[in-house]
């Protein structure tokens, strides 16, 4: 049998960049000559074995043919005499069909090297219509490699385009999707990502609340950049810049769908966006599935970002309703991912990027005020139960109250 280095370990090696994770194929074995020499199987689809030792997984040599809908209605064929080049011709990219041998040498039968070079995501063949994952792979790659300067070749997007307009996308489990759009997130352009899926009409098949606000104006003083569409994505790349975690990163992705419901005769003011949005923010989720900490986190950022702008402006009892709403007092952790998602809408405008943030500290001494009253003196003042709480919001409202006006200042021009 022969053992060959493949994919994304090729790939990132030969452009200099952290090698992550390793897989192998192998070529000539059986199951059972793998079995042998003690690897284990895991593959339920076709033969995928994990190295005894290092716990890499080892795939056999295998070829495809479509037979039903989605990334899951494939044929597979693994045999001995599959060859090195019909595995690698299945794959995605020219850029992941190439592998590496046992002494180093670069086998590249798709010109993965020349598009590396060339900074391009090419299709291997004509096959890659077969799966409609892969629209969301090579977007997802572009967002990874667009600090690099790479893009997708034309008639890998046009590509695309085909996939989206045959109804394929609607055959993509949740799961899959999510998987994809998280691990998206998480790219240092994930801008770049919904772009491509806009491009190629991916975004309106699969998140249409979002593609909506593309073409959606938004009052200039406050949004330089007018186009709300625009906006979500520079705050998304915001959220990047500030170092925001997947959770954060997606609820800036989410906190203005609002505004593509917005009646015409109001534009380009967006009176309640925030209420309208929370409905579509929870469709969204349900429909990718989240995770309930993400969803969670999406509705308080488009519930309340506006209330983060405006900060120095509540009234001690608004105060405290906010930090309520955000369970800010036992979870303060969630507390800092939802400031963090407003400064990053904050910062998403036009001209405005550097602009300075002072209402998450602000809403920061906030929680600190509110966080200093306890229930001792209370309750060695004899009170009890539901007693004991009322006096606890009373407190905390005089004490933010006193907290607002002692830091009332000329407020600077707030977010919106």
């Amino acid at each position: 049998m022969d053992i060959y280095l493949v994919g994304g370990a090729v790939r990132d090696t030969l452009l200099g960049r952290p090698v992550t994770d390793r897989d192998w194929v192998v070529v000539g074995a059986t199951p059972q000559q793998m079995l042998d020499k003690g690897f284990t199987q895991v593959g339920r689809d076709f033969p995928v074995f994990l190295h005894p030792q290092t716990k890499e997984e080892y795939a056999l040599a295998r070829t495809e043919r479509k037979h039903g809908h989605g990334y899951t209605g494939f044929e597979v064929h693994c045999a001995p005499d599959v060859t090195l080049e019909a595995d690698l011709q299945r794959r995605d990219l020219t850029i992941n069909a190439m592998a590496q041998d046992a002494n180093g040498n670069i086998i590249d039968p798709y010109n993965g090297q020349q598009d590396l070079q060339q900074k391009t995501l090419r299709h291997v063949s004509d096959a890659f219509i077969e799966d409609p994952l892969r629209v969301l792979r090579t977007a997802r790659f572009a967002a990874r490699l667009a600090d690099l300067g790479f893009s997708i070749a034309p008639q890998t997007m046009a590509l695309m385009s085909q996939i989206v307009a045959s109804g394929e996308m609607a055959h993509l489990g949740a799961e899959r999707v999510w998987v994809e759009c998280q691990r998206a997130l998480l790219e240092d352009s994930p801008a770049v990502f919904l772009q491509c899926l806009r491009q190629c009409d991916a975004l309106r098949a699969l998140l249409p609340e979002l593609d909506a606000l593309f073409g959606v104006p938004q009052v200039a003083k406050h949004h330089p950049e007018i186009d709300t569409g625009v906006h979500v994505f520079m705050a998304l790349q915001q959220a990047v810049r500030l170092k925001a975690g997947a959770d954060v990163r997606f609820a800036v992705m989410l906190h203005d769908l609002g505004k593509g419901t917005t009646p015409a005769d109001t534009l380009p003011q967006h009176i309640a966006h925030e209420e309208r949005g929370v409905a579509l923010v929870q469709t969204v989720c349900e429909r990718l599935r989240a995770p309930t900490d993400y969803r969670e986190l999406a509705v308080l950022a488009c519930r309340y970002h506006t209330h983060c702008h405006r900060a120095q402006e509540l009234r001690g009892k608004t105060l405290l309703k906010l930090l309520n709403a955000c369970d800010a007092l036992r979870r303060p952790h969630r507390f800092e991912a939802f400031l963090l998602a407003c400064e990053a809408d904050a910062r998403g405008r036009l001209g405005l990027e550097d602009r300075a943030y002072p209402q998450a500290d602000y809403l920061r001494g906030a929680l600190a005020v509110a966080n200093a009253v306890d229930s001792q003196s209370f309750i060695a003042q004899g009170l009890s139960g539901k007693a004991i709480g009322e006096a606890m919001a009373a407190q905390r409202i005089a004490q933010l109250e006193h907290y607002r006006s002692s830091h009332a200042t000329r407020e600077p021009e707030r977010a919106r």
